[in-house]
């Protein structure tokens, strides 16, 4: 039985990276977006689809890049697309990426935005294949600062506050079996200028840090996909989890400040493939 195994990771492998070209220029780029999406997405969960215009010198027409987070959906997928009119009244030319990855990311992975976790998770397992509970949120403060630097008044007339929020969350899969806790902490300074600020930045940290303790979460979780279309959950067991009986009274944190969101893989696009 074919097995496949995803992680809620950022996917960085050429084999998970395909390369179609020929695009006809008679659609607009939404339209091509559009279909594409239809053609590929019936394969398994995108991480990513981008259209683009041919380059000026060349024919006019469209290009491109769509990344999988399973390179045997995406072998798949190639096989039965390359050669195909799809969309259009001429083939298209679908292949796998050959790019080779510099040494330093092809040994490091990134986690996925809490967004595309959210969106993995739902198309793997369904609305309901798992949920998330918060366990400990709270305004964290440090003692050895003391309350006089919390607040200090600016030339402006604003004052300057700092906010740190921690949270505990616990992510299950009920259907499986499986549960595993995370944890985060946002911090930011900013200029409060009245109430309406404070209130404001304080909902923004309480979103952030669940979100950051969710991500954090996912992080530990492997769906393994079956040949069936059956899918299982699997946690990876480290030494550092938080386990239920290790958690109780006790809020241990990753750091996070706000701006440091995953942001879209913006590389330069090398159109070499196998």
């Amino acid at each position: 039985m074919e097995v496949d195994i995803l992680e809620f990771q950022v996917p960085l492998e050429n084999n998970k990276t395909l390369f179609v070209w020929d695009i006809q220029p008679s659609y607009t780029e939404a339209h091509i977006y559009d279909r594409l999406h239809r053609v590929f997405s019936s394969f398994g969960p995108l991480y990513l689809l981008k259209v683009c215009p041919n380059a000026p010198l060349s024919p006019p027409g469209f290009y491109a890049l769509i990344k999988f987070y399973s390179a045997a959906q995406a072998s798949k997928a190639q096989r039965r697309t390359d050669g195909r009119l799809l969309f259009q009244d001429s083939p298209l030319k679908v292949r796998l990426s050959s790019k080779q990855m510099p040494q330093f990311l092809s040994n490091g992975s990134r986690p996925l935005s809490h967004a595309r976790c959210v969106d993995l998770a739902n198309h793997c397992l369904g609305f309901n294949g798992w949920t998330s509970d918060i366990i400990t949120l709270k305004e964290l403060t440090n003692e050895e600062e003391g309350e006089v630097k919390e607040e200090e008044e600016e030339e402006g007339g604003g004052t300057e506050r700092k906010l740190r929020f921690g949270c505990l969350l616990q992510l299950s899969f009920p259907h499986h079996g499986q549960t595993t806790r995370a944890s985060a902490v946002v911090e930011e300074r900013f200029t409060c200028t009245g109430p309406e600020v404070f209130l404001q930045r304080r909902c923004k940290l309480h979103r952030l840090v669940r979100e950051r303790a969710l991500v954090q979460a996912f992080s530990a979780v492997l769906l393994i996909l079956l040949g069936d279309g059956k899918v299982m959950v699997e946690v990876k067991r480290t030494s550092d989890q938080l386990l239920p009986e290790d958690t109780e009274g006790v809020l241990q944190v990753n750091e996070f400040t706000p701006g440091e969101e995953e942001e879209d893989d913006e590389e330069e696009w090398d159109l070499t493939v196998s």
